[in-house]
């Protein structure tokens, strides 16, 4: 694989603590273990029960805990990943991500996609429609956020980082290019670089420089020695752990941590 046209950026390290069968004594402890190790950004993710596993487990919300981390953390950024841009209002999102940004101090990456859990849907009152609808409201809320951070008193604290999630190359990517100031997407080096390649193009066509935008992605048990190198030279440069109850194990974690030192330190050198 040949090194893709992008900007050098820094390497990221995002840690998604699951919500899930454990109690919130034992996410706090997480995000202040993880917050500690000098993990980049914190997310959990916006479902109303377990995502898999016993359909009844222990599970918690997503932007009453995001505005707990705001008071519990003092460094590290947070989000969701990703909100559910079918659950909300879209003004009424933007003005909950603003408040999390200023109880944060300009921590807040809102991380949002189209939705896709048809449990969630059905058992909160949400009309689940199909993906051509989800993804028709996602380009609605997107522009409808935008706008209401521009209304809101007091601002938010800096231009909240969007990242857009999903891999549709005709819809997603194509709103990615113009509303994303981060793109996360799935699969091996080989399947992001092609995304990136139709994210590059989209960006073309309206006119804006692909380089504004960080590539991201999920890495699940797999080593910086397995896929790092591979992903760097696809040109994604922000890496997604998950960490899962109960033990949270933190030398995965670590292990990605010494990748992103590495890496830095050798584009500080170049």
């Amino acid at each position: 694989m040949s090194n893709p046209p992008y900007a050098p950026r820094p390497v990221r390290i995002g840690v998604q603590i699951q919500p899930q069968y454990c109690s919130y004594a034992e996410i706090r402890r997480a995000a202040a273990q993880y917050e500690e190790l000098g993990v980049d950004v914190l997310f959990n993710w916006d479902h109303f029960f377990p995502v898999y596993g016993a359909a009844d487990g222990q599970h918690y919300e997503c932007w009453t805990m995001l505005g707990a981390w705001a008071e519990a953390t003092s460094s590290v950024e947070i989000g969701p990943l990703v909100s559910c841009n079918s659950y909300r209002n879209p003004d009424l999102l933007a003005d909950m991500a603003r408040t999390v940004d200023h109880i944060s101090d300009g921590r807040l990456v809102l991380g949002i996609g189209a939705g896709w859990n048809e449990k969630d849907y059905q058992e909160y009152g949400y009309e689940f429609g199909t993906p051509k609808t989800r993804l028709a409201a996602l380009a609605e809320g997107l522009e409808r956020i935008e706008r209401r951070w521009q209304r809101l008193n007091p601002a938010p604290t800096r231009k909240i980082p969007v990242l857009v999630g999903g891999n549709g190359e005709q819809k997603t990517l194509r709103l990615a290019a113009r509303y994303a100031d981060i793109w996360h997407g799935f699969g091996d080096a080989k399947e992001l670089a092609h995304k990136h390649s139709v994210l590059d193009a989209w960006c073309r066509e309206i006119g804006r420089d692909p380089d504004e935008i960080e590539r991201s992605t999920r890495v699940f048990r797999r080593t910086p020695d397995e896929v790092g190198q591979d992903l760097m030279e696809v040109g994604t440069r922000f890496i997604q752990l998950v960490a899962q109850a109960p033990h949270f194990d933190p030398a995965p974690v670590k292990d990605w941590l010494d990748f992103r030192d590495d890496m830095n330190k050798g584009l500080v050198a170049s």
